[in-house]
């Protein structure tokens, strides 16, 4: 039996690689033979025309739209990364038993449950959010970077940083977010419409959540021009080139200006003066909920929703939630990693090697690092890593501490005055690491010399 697969998450990092090394190991387990493509940031281990040919299965461990006419006429199976990292056995077993699989054939599904290919509101949210994080990570660090000589310096290298990072690279945040959903919703069509969305919601100080909402309104809105409206053949060249841009554009920006950004500017203002406003017993709670959210699904849902908003905040001057966030988003994996240092006769041989990679994951902020081990183990280990987070994210918010920087871990801590109060910012990820440390050494079993070669023990 031979299968071939493709992992692919939104931001190409973390999950695609999990999701590939569960199937490889899994598929030898198994004694099945298996070539897996992983769609990163670049593509590797690419199946050739041949890989598909002698395959009798497809594996699609993916999250996001990929490419599919190469598969034309071969049985899929399609499901997300997070759950071939959980249970792959159980993915390559339906896979070989043609259950939940479909014959794809002219770009559509020839059986199985068409709605399912749908994405819903959250895949177009995330879609928007991988748009924008590169222009938030880039213009924060480069940002971040004209500080390094100073916050008032005139240095010819500190205005070229702030102006490619500050006035171009970050100021495209909200207007990309918004492009970017509208794009997951009615294609390149919505680019237009929801950028037009996105540079209103910044113009007029709707801010994040005014590009949110008015990406999701332009992408529905432009699906609905194009999808539903029908026109005679001879003109529909004609109506998609130029009615669908011009209505689309012209009843977003309206919608924009008299309708949507007026109640998200003042909601987004009221929230903006109450998280500035915070008194440290306010910042201590709200920054549990950062840590708790941070930690529960470790890159899920919960946790892209709690730092997709902080990011947002990013945009109106609020800088204190992003550094809870980090700090909450680093002690996951390094509190594995000292736990497997600490009480190594609670982890199997196979989680203290990886306990290694998790001190360069979770300084670089990379959550996902953690999986793993909640996987193995999700009742013990999740709270644990909940616990640290909470503690993590309390200091930090409650300590005052900002961030310039969205991303890059402990790394951007090298860089002169991005880090507010940068002593308390690295009390709260050692305390948030060594409780989470703590915490599995005190909640997870002891296990037994046979057990210890296994690969999960729960």
């Amino acid at each position: 039996m031979k299968i071939v697969s493709i992992t692919a998450c939104p931001t190409g990092i973390a999950h695609t690689f999990m999701a590939a090394e569960s199937l490889e190991k899994t598929a030898k387990k198994l004694n099945y033979e298996i070539k897996v493509e992983t769609q990163g940031i670049k593509v590797e281990n690419e199946l050739t025309v041949e890989d598909i040919k002698d395959a009798d299965v497809v594996i699609l461990a993916v999250d996001k739209k990929v490419g599919m006419d190469r598969f034309k006429g071969k049985p899929v199976l399609k499901v997300s990364t997070k759950d071939t990292i959980k249970d792959p056995e159980k993915v390559i077993q339906q896979a070989i038993n043609g259950e939940g699989t479909f014959v794809y054939s002219n770009d559509k599904r020839e059986s199985g449950n068409k709605s399912s290919e749908k994405k819903g509101i959250y895949g177009h949210l995330m879609t928007g959010v991988n748009f924008m994080l590169p222009f938030v990570i880039a213009g924060g660090i480069l940002i971040a970077f004209s500080f390094a000589f100073g916050i008032y310096s005139e240095h010819p290298l500190a205005v070229a940083f702030s102006r490619i990072g500050g006035d171009l690279a970050f100021s495209m945040m909200v207007p990309v977010l918004a492009a970017g959903i509208a794009y997951s919703i009615a294609g390149k069509s919505g680019i237009a419409p929801g950028m037009i969305a996105g540079l209103l919601a910044d113009a007029d100080g709707s801010g994040f959540l005014g590009g949110l909402v008015g990406g999701l309104f332009a992408g529905y809105l432009t699906y609905y021009l194009i999808d539903k409206i029908k026109v005679h053949k001879s003109i529909e060249q004609l109506y998609n080139l130029i009615a669908v841009p011009v209505v689309s554009v012209m009843i977003t920006g309206f919608a924009m200006i008299y309708v949507i950004g007026i109640p998200i500017e003042f909601l987004l203002n009221t929230m903006t003066n109450f998280l500035n406003g915070l008194d440290t017993t306010s910042g201590v709670l709200f920054g549990l909920l950062i840590g708790i959210m941070m930690a529960a699904d470790m890159g899920g849902p919960i946790n892209k929703a709690i730092s997709t908003f902080s990011i947002g905040l990013m945009s109106t001057g609020v800088t204190a939630p992003i550094a809870a966030c980090m700090a909450a988003g680093m002690t996951p994996p390094l509190g594995l990693a000292l736990a497997t240092i600490l009480f190594k006769n609670k982890f199997t041989d196979e989680e203290r090697t990886a306990g290694k990679s998790c001190w360069v994951l979770g300084a670089s902020y990379i959550t996902e690092g953690a999986i793993p081990f909640a996987v193995s183990d999700p009742f013990r280990v999740i709270p644990s890593l909940m616990a640290g987070s909470a503690v993590a994210g309390a200091i930090s918010l409650g300590a005052g501490v900002t961030s310039l920087a969205p991303h890059g871990g402990i790394w951007v801590m090298f860089v002169p005055n991005v880090i507010g109060n940068l002593g308390m910012y690295i009390v709260a990820i050692a305390a948030g690491t060594i409780v989470t440390a703590a915490c599995l050494g005190l909640f997870k079993k002891t296990i037994t010399e046979e057990e210890r070669g296994n690969e999960y023990v729960v």
